[in-house]
């Protein structure tokens, strides 16, 4: 099943955001009265649940939001220090992260309060939607540094804008790196795509046995008008599995 692929604050400029109380209050009861499910993805980004937007408390400075409906997850939810909000209402991209999370009851049942956001990211551009890949049988991503040496990787996420891959160690991978000829297959298309690639960010993340490894975001560069419509039937495919399995 795919996932709208969170995207790390070093790929959000800051136009995109939505600031200041009285507009991230209004923003977010928006979403609590059209009853918009939202993906909270905490404790580094290895757990995640579905959950529902209550009720905004600007007195308190506190978002309402609604348990999740395993009582492991509520049990974990409390101990995570950053926690991040993704939806996708009318196809437009919102994000935003709160910090941890406590347990209350409200209207007579149990719910979680969190701060209310810094800022709220809202993305309509073509580019930045992505979609996250199959965890099963991940594409691979042949990525190929400027001494020609190369390295496949599994991805994590996919637009036509760029990719984001998954990396242990990622060794002499920085931001504006420059990765010429890389390449990658999409199930049941006969052509590879070749593209150039530029690194834009390297961003940690903890595993729940409590290793790290890496998220690399790539940008595309020279991509041929024939391998953005690869990519684009391939995003539409699994967002239609997704709907098909919610």
């Amino acid at each position: 099943m795919a996932q709208i692929a969170q995207l790390s604050e070093a790929e959000i400029e800051d136009r995109f955001h939505i600031t200041g109380n009285k507009a991230i209050v209004f923003t977010l009861a928006g979403f609590a009265e059209d009853k918009e499910s939202f993906s909270v993805q905490f404790a580094g980004n290895s757990e995640h649940f579905l959950t529902l937007l209550l009720a905004v408390q600007p007195d308190t400075g506190c978002l309402i939001i609604d348990c999740s409906g395993s009582a492991e997850i509520n049990r974990r939810f409390p101990d995570s220090q950053r926690n991040v909000f993704v939806a996708r209402p009318g196809g437009i991209h919102v994000q935003f992260s709160t910090g941890q999370a406590k347990e209350i009851t409200f209207r007579g049942a149990h719910a979680f309060a969190v701060p209310l956001p810094k800022f709220i990211v809202r993305l309509q551009r073509r580019d930045v939607f992505r979609v996250e890949t199959p965890l099963a049988r991940p594409l691979q991503f042949r990525l190929r540094y400027p001494d020609g040496h190369a390295l496949a990787l599994p991805v994590h996420d996919l637009s036509v804008a760029g990719v984001g891959l998954t990396v242990g160690v990622p060794d002499k991978l920085e931001p504006g790196l420059e990765l010429p000829r890389c390449s990658f297959s999409l199930p049941e298309e006969r052509q590879a795509i070749g593209v150039d690639a530029c690194v834009r960010h390297v961003t940690p993340f903890e595993l729940r046995v409590g290793a790290t490894q890496w998220r690399l975001g790539l940008q595309f560069a020279g991509l041929r008008r024939a391998d953005d419509k690869q990519i684009q039937r391939y995003i539409v495919h699994l967002e239609q599995q997704r709907h098909e399995f919610s």
